[in-house]
């Protein structure tokens, strides 16, 4: 079995596992988090920095970073890709995977199979022959994925040749999106992947913390990347306050009486004491 065998395989078994479908992914953090239990986050990163994962080997929990980007397509990619290190263990000590490591070259077809999936696609286009450039545009507005993983999956699929594949590989989503009038929602997609965001669960617990009154609106708008005024109008719109706690007062007639018993002193000799 090849290593682009084996991604597609892993990226089927996922779909099944967790009940996917064949239908395009909607938002992979959520997804990533909810279907691995792995804390997922979208940080500001250098322009070549894209994604990474890492695994805590005494707690076992694995830890997903990508960078925050105007290119959502890329960020999904990303996604998935990372999706892959987690899925195969692919667990290095202290040492990075190379650029083309085999892990690496596996992880890429398991992207690019979890996000179009063969049979997905067939449900998109049916028995359509001599697709144009409009129905690459339509592959990529429904997958979300770029222009080089769409025309990939629709050569794999049998739609296109290699020489048309190769073409479509050099489109832009933007020129796409421009040309075939979904720009607005391109757009709308860039704003969503060109934001920080801390892992649910982590955010969860510093609300919590908030609720008992032990993190404040600050730690909360920290995570969030957003201003402590708009995390305090978010909760409180929710309903989520510090809880006040009463103490418990008493008078002093009311404490227990407290009987001290000196008896252990009778008879013995007080160290330093005049005889």
């Amino acid at each position: 079995m090849t290593l682009a065998q084996e991604g597609a395989r892993a990226a089927a078994a996922f779909r099944e596992e967790h009940r996917l479908g064949e239908q395009p992914l909607g938002d992979l953090v959520a997804l990533i988090e909810q279907a691995t239990g792995c804390d997922v986050a979208v940080l500001d990163a250098g322009p070549d920095e894209h994604g990474l994962t890492m695994r805590d080997p005494v707690r076992g929990v694995a830890f997903i970073g990508v960078a925050r980007t105007r290119n959502p397509m890329r960020q999904r990619s990303t996604l998935a890709h990372e999706l892959a290190h987690v899925v195969f263990g692919d667990w290095t000590e202290g040492e990075s995977l190379g650029e083309r490591s085999s892990e690496e070259i596996r992880a890429d077809a398991f992207a690019r199979h979890l996000l179009v999936p063969g049979k997905g696609l067939r449900l998109f286009l049916g028995r359509r022959v001599g697709l144009t450039e409009a129905d690459l545009s339509a592959v990529v507005q429904r997958f979300l994925v770029s222009p080089a993983i769409a025309a990939i999956a629709l050569c794999d699929s049998g739609y296109i040749d290699a020489v048309t594949k190769q073409e479509w590989m050099r489109f832009s989503t933007p020129w796409l999106a421009t040309r075939f009038g979904w720009t607005d929602q391109y757009q709308s997609l860039q704003n969503d992947a060109d934001r920080t965001r801390a892992p649910q669960r982590l955010l969860t617990r510093a609300i919590a913390g908030f609720s008992e009154g032990v993190a404040t609106v600050q730690a909360v708008a920290t995570l969030r990347g957003i201003s402590a005024e708009a995390v305090a109008d978010e909760l409180a719109e929710a309903g989520v306050a510090p809880k006040e706690y009463e103490p418990s007062w008493m008078a002093a007639s009311e404490l227990p009486q407290v009987v001290v018993d000196l008896s252990d002193l009778d008879g013995e000799e007080i160290e330093g004491a005049d005889e």
